[in-house]
């Protein structure tokens, strides 16, 4: 048999639990409450007993002060039992249903008393205040026990004090009217405190569902552990109120959306700006792994509504994965082209060899010159309008990759470009994207054409890119600037609508502008301008010429 499981101590202490605990405080509350109240009111309740005692006391001590017979059988008879003074007295103690009635001369002599062996006797306290014309209210204690007490002064017909009247209530009566008078001040004290218990039970019940009835260390393990994975997560966080606030960023989306702990308390729009991102944080667009750009970094971004009426995004950083994709991109546009190059060259040592073997030297030496010819007569065009090697060695490869599309790719005869760039790798962005766009928008259809075409105003950098396509529809040329926005089918490495978004933004940070419009064949024809784009004209820098060469032998 299994042993007799040991006895469970009892523990003493506040439950765990919320909901008891905020019950247990608010009962306690209000039970506290209660007393206290209840406390404050019997106090003044009991004091105003006493002097409303007193005041009637002295009300009847008054009364009786007045009545003639009074004053007229204390002049004129002796103190009895049976005397005049005795019988008013007890007349007016009956009829009022005082504890007692005295009436005294100026000699503290007795000539009334509800205790008729009393008549005759010195009084027991001291009269001399009413006998000296003050009238006096007081709780005593005297032969009949204590008392609520009045005396006044009795005057003769001359206004002459002969005595006094003491007239008392039993306190008994007083403190009777206290303690009959709890009873209902406990009813409504308890009316008070079940409506509040009610109350109370009703508030923690709210509290209980909104804190799914956790105990106060579940909630405090809960907060640790969500800062604790809201910071070290590589993933930004966005948490917004259901006014649209935000109010709560962790380190990674104060990285990624570049602010700080100053866009608490405000909305996107306050605190990006207006963009893509904003929209996106703002619920204006709607979708999942939307993507966006933020200033130079391409993000993935999700938003999901809480039960509050909230929102919380999520932002990852893709800006290098898209480098990547990119990078994979032209790689593997490279490798087609490198592949064509050489079936063509194939060809070609096949063509040469049969004119060898058909003894056709001569042929055979023009066939040569013709091929090499056309490759250097290409980039030697390029590099005599495009001087900078970076965008030279751009153009001469995309002159490769189009020729094996099908496609002819033109540097306009105006094109002019000194190597005096100021960033050269953000104009061979701009200018990759462009022509990308145009050789895709081109394929496939017949006499593909793209046009090239770069010139310089002072120090001002125009780029134009045309094709042959079918152009873009005059309500999509905003659109096509839009991160994530693409008509292509997305590649294997993720996601399209981000060349054009970049081109856009790199042209309006250096304060230029990026458009599209019609072109002269009726493809599409886009505009970039840079601004600032050149350094101020200068000698030839030493080896720019040799950079050139290397950049067309590498091509």
């Amino acid at each position: 048999m299994s042993p007799t499981p040991p006895a469970r101590r009892l523990r003493l202490g506040l439950p765990r639990r919320v909901f008891s605990q905020v019950l247990l405080m608010q009962v306690t509350i209000a039970a506290g409450v209660a007393v206290l109240a209840t406390g404050l009111f019997l106090a003044p309740l009991s004091k105003q007993l006493d002097q409303e005692a007193e005041r009637r006391a002295l009300s009847i001590a008054q009364t009786t002060a007045q009545d003639p017979q009074i004053a007229e059988g204390l002049l004129s008879t002796p103190p009895s039992a049976d005397g005049p003074v005795q019988k008013e007295a007890e007349r007016i103690r009956k009829a009022t249903h005082a504890e007692y009635i005295v009436v005294l001369d100026t000699h503290k002599v007795r000539w009334s008393h509800p205790t008729t062996s009393n008549i005759g006797r010195l009084v027991s306290t001291s009269p001399r205040e009413a006998l000296a014309g003050k009238e006096v209210m007081e709780i005593d204690k005297g032969t009949l026990g204590r008392s609520a007490r009045g005396k006044v002064p009795l005057y003769d017909a001359h206004h002459r004090i002969i005595g006094a009247v003491s007239v008392g209530i039993a306190y008994d009566s007083v403190r009777a009217r206290l303690i009959n008078a709890i009873p209902g001040l406990f009813a409504y004290a308890g009316g008070a405190l079940a409506v509040g218990a009610l109350a109370a039970w009703l508030i923690s019940r709210r509290v209980q569902r909104q804190t799914r009835d956790l105990a106060f260390s579940d909630i405090s393990a809960l907060l640790a552990e969500r800062e604790a994975m809201l910071h070290g997560i590589r993933e930004g966080v966005v948490a917004l109120d259901r006014g649209g606030r935000v109010r709560l960023l962790n380190d990674e989306a104060r990285r990624l959306l570049g602010i700080g702990d100053e866009a608490v308390g405000r909305t996107p729009d306050e605190a990006l700006g207006a963009g893509r991102t904003t929209d996106v944080l703002a619920g204006r667009v709607a979708g999942t792994d939307l993507l966006t750009v933020r200033g130079q970094r391409v993000l993935v971004a999700n938003r999901m509504p809480t039960e509050d009426g909230g929102a919380v995004a999520t932002l990852r950083d893709r800006t290098e994965l898209e480098q990547l994709g990119r990078e994979l991109d032209s790689t593997r546009g490279l490798i087609d082209a490198l592949r064509a190059q050489d079936h063509e060259h194939a060809n070609r040592m096949h063509t040469l060899l049969g004119l060898l073997e058909l003894e056709m030297y001569d042929d055979a030496v023009e066939f040569v010159g013709e091929v090499v010819g056309d490759h250097r007569v290409t980039a030697e065009q390029v590099t005599e309008k495009i001087q900078d090697p970076l965008l030279a060695a751009l153009l001469v490869g995309k002159a490769t990759v189009a020729a094996e599309r099908g496609v002819a790719l033109w540097v306009a005869e105006r094109s002019r470009l000194p190597d005096r760039l100021i960033d050269p790798r953000g104009l061979v962005t701009v200018m990759g994207n462009l022509v990308d766009n145009a050789l895709d928008a081109v394929a496939g259809t017949p006499h593909a054409r793209v046009e090239v075409e770069v010139r310089t105003q002072g120090r001002t950098v125009v780029l134009r890119v045309r094709d042959t396509g079918p152009g873009i529809p005059a309500d999509q040329r905003e659109l096509i600037f839009t991160d994530g926005w693409s008509t292509k089918k997305p590649p294997a490495h993720g996601k399209r609508g981000i060349g054009l978004s970049l081109v856009r933004r790199l042209a309006e940070r250096q304060g230029g502008s990026a458009t599209v419009g019609t072109a002269d064949g009726g493809g599409a024809q886009f505009t970039v301008v840079l601004p600032e784009a050149l350094t101020e004209p200068g000698p030839v820098a030493p080896g720019s010429l040799e950079r050139v060469a290397v950049a067309e032998e590498e091509v």
